[in-house]
């Protein structure tokens, strides 16, 4: 079943809209994830780097939840629906899951950075698939979450370095 679009004066192909809710979407799963995972790094981090990592983490979570915000109202001024439940996220998210006994510092900084990565890169892709749509907005949208993915990435990647 297509996804749902309300009624709205935006000029967009009903089409096309159909597609960007559905791009846009795609990302709200994802970044709810990661949020949620980060968060968990960010309760469960151990050793002794603990409380710089235990902060980072938490800033971390704070962009995920703005980038979140973003999307999902995107897509609902696109005239859909934001799929942004922690169960949708959970069934439709394309990143991998946390490792459940990762508990040491710099283990737990590799799994964030790989699925940071994960994330930038099919943001990346989505700023493409929105500019074949017609849509500059979400591309923009987009570009703007890759600039903060890619920083956050650098963030954790610089803890693995040197």
């Amino acid at each position: 079943m297509p996804p749902r679009l309300f009624p709205t004066r935006h000029d967009l192909p009903a089409d096309n809209r159909r597609d960007l809710i559905a791009l846009l979407n795609a990302h709200v799963a994802d970044l709810t994830d990661l949020r949620s995972q980060t968060k968990h790094a960010h309760w469960n981090v151990k050793g002794p780097t603990f409380i710089a990592l235990h902060k980072l983490f938490d800033e971390l979570t704070d962009t995920l939840d703005e980038l979140t915000d973003t999307t999902a109202e995107r897509a609902t001024a696109l005239g859909g629906v934001a799929d942004g439940t922690i169960r949708a996220a959970a069934a439709q998210s394309r990143l991998p899951e946390f490792p459940s006994q990762t508990f040491a510092g710099l283990s737990v900084v590799e799994a964030l950075a790989v699925r940071y990565a994960d994330l930038a890169k099919s943001t990346r892709e989505a700023i493409d698939a929105a500019d074949t749509l017609g849509d500059a907005a979400t591309a923009d949208l987009f570009t703007a979450a890759s600039r903060e993915l890619d920083k956050a990435l650098w963030f954790l990647e610089s803890h693995l370095q040197g």
